[in-house]
């Protein structure tokens, strides 16, 4: 049987609804870590919309929608910022109520968790013991 659009599996960005519904979770998203204490002053001088469009660029690319991602990688955005693991782990749990809250099947929730843990060293800064 050869695969063809048609008969091709949906990507997680698809069978989640594509780039309206990536916007909203990113919005959603970000609405929640701006109202977090401990995680609002990483945002103090940052372009909000470009940093939304940023997430919405990367999340559709980890739940296989279009690539059209180019800004900086993950540690060259991320390590001047000297983030701690317990911070990296705020972050994924509120992705993780967010994406829940909008009704994202588990199964990709736990493929986005998954992205989460092998990109962690990216982002947490280097020599920063991981917590148990």
């Amino acid at each position: 049987m050869t695969v063809t659009e048609e008969t091709a599996p949906a990507s997680h960005y698809e069978r989640i609804g594509g780039a309206t519904s990536v916007k909203a979770a990113v919005d959603l998203f970000y609405d929640r870590v701006l109202a977090d204490p401990e995680l609002a002053g990483y945002f103090t001088d940052v372009d909000m919309p470009g940093q939304r469009r940023h997430l919405a660029l990367m999340l559709t690319v980890v739940l296989g929608g279009p690539n059209e991602y180019a800004g900086r990688s993950l540690a060259e955005a991320h390590q001047p910022l000297r983030i701690p693991v317990e911070h990296y782990v705020k972050v994924g749990e509120h992705l993780t109520v967010t994406l829940t809250e909008l009704g994202v099947p588990g199964d990709i929730i736990a493929d986005v968790q998954v992205v989460l843990g092998q990109v962690q060293d990216q982002v947490v800064a280097s020599g920063n013991p991981a917590s148990a």
